[in-house]
């Protein structure tokens, strides 16, 4: 999902994002811009809110945190 969001807002395809990610690690920064355009679109899709505490911010240094904090927050979302 975070991959699908990146290449699209990128404009590259997924599969040259994951290979790029693959190449260079998934700890990669997270560009600020892409977090709060990546954040409004899963709020949107799944409606969902990532918190403004420390641990979201935390989670957005890497494409890895960023997208386990988002897949916390749709399973939060899920069981409630």
């Amino acid at each position: 999902m975070i991959i699908d969001f990146l290449a699209e807002l990128e404009d590259r395809s997924p599969q040259e994002v994951r290979a790029y990610l693959e190449a260079n690690g998934p700890d990669l920064p997270v560009d600020s811009v892409l977090i709060v355009e990546i954040l409004t679109r899963i709020e949107e899709r799944y409606g969902i809110a990532i918190p403004a505490d420390a641990q979201a911010a935390r989670a957005t240094r890497s494409v890895r945190a960023f997208a386990g904090a988002v897949l916390d927050a749709i399973n939060e979302r899920q069981q409630s």
